[in-house]
């Protein structure tokens, strides 16, 4: 539960980039965050965030006034998780922050949304973006699996697949905590989804999601936050190789993986409920 001195300040917009004022200065910064435009947009989908998907935001006290780097699993088809997460971290967290998403080369070209959305924060997920942005002390918001965690088939619902290095290798260099984030339910924002494979490759798409629905339903969301996983002091200021961080990264992804399925027996009811997910 909140404590009680923090309630007058979440959920209050304007108490909010207050306190943000002076990091960012009102202005835009190099990457395209907006200051201004930041604080319209989140004015209008903070309502989207608590009535629409009635979002529940567990293990705010594992955050604490520092820069971290937010690893979560990818769902939902479209990037409705990313966009949760981020309204969580402005707005029911204190000290507030924003994360600054990593997104793929892809999205950055999509007309409109890649404007809006780096007014929002996110950046192209290059390794001088990241290392720019962490020397600022921003935080950063990571989907290690990619395109591959967002457009799964149903019948991969809540299972995480291989996480990427590049994530790791920067929060070494960084020397900077990883905390992990596990959403439930953006799954069923698009419960009955096929991934046309060939069709997407032969369109040059990294993902072709044939659904029932093609405007995310209100299923209700749930963002877990874990404890901080400090990285491998021993590696620091090291050149690992891939096979040296392997351990490192597939503990990180164990830990989602198990936060999912503790996640998933705890879940709000919604109306198509499936029973039986293999990660239960």
């Amino acid at each position: 539960m909140f404590k009680l001195f923090k309630k007058d300040k979440i959920e209050n917009i304007d108490n909010i980039f207050n306190y943000l004022a002076d990091k960012y200065g009102g202005g835009t910064d190099p990457w395209g965050l907006n200051f201004k435009r930041a604080k319209k947009y989140l004015n209008m989908i903070f309502p989207v965030f608590k009535n629409y998907f009635k979002v529940r935001t567990f293990g705010i006290e594992n955050v604490e006034d520092k820069q971290y780097m937010v690893v979560s699993n990818h769902s939902g088809q479209i990037a409705i998780d990313g966009l949760m997460i981020g309204t969580a971290f402005a707005t029911q967290v204190w000290p507030p922050r924003i994360l600054r998403p990593m997104v793929e080369r892809f999205f950055t070209n999509l007309p409109f949304i890649n404007k809006w959305a780096s007014e929002c924060g996110s950046v192209l997920g290059d390794r001088d973006n990241c290392q720019n942005l962490l020397e600022r002390g921003e935080s950063l918001l990571i989907f290690p699996e990619g395109v591959r965690g967002v457009a799964k088939s149903t019948k991969d619902f809540y299972h995480v697949q291989p996480f990427t290095k590049g994530f790791y290798r920067m929060a070494l260099k960084a020397n900077i905590e990883i905390l992990p984030v596990a959403v439930v339910g953006a799954e069923e924002t698009f419960p009955y989804v096929y991934q046309a494979k060939g069709l997407a490759k032969m369109l040059g798409m990294p993902a072709m999601p044939l659904s029932a629905n093609y405007f995310p339903l209100p299923s209700p969301m749930d963002i877990h936050i874990g404890k901080p996983i400090k990285v491998e002091q021993s590696l620091i200021d090291q050149d690992p190789s891939d096979k040296e961080l392997d351990e490192h990264i597939e503990k990180i992804q164990a830990t989602i993986q198990e936060m999912l399925n503790q996640g998933l027996k705890n879940r709000r009811n919604y109306i198509f409920k499936k029973r039986g997910n293999k990660n239960e």
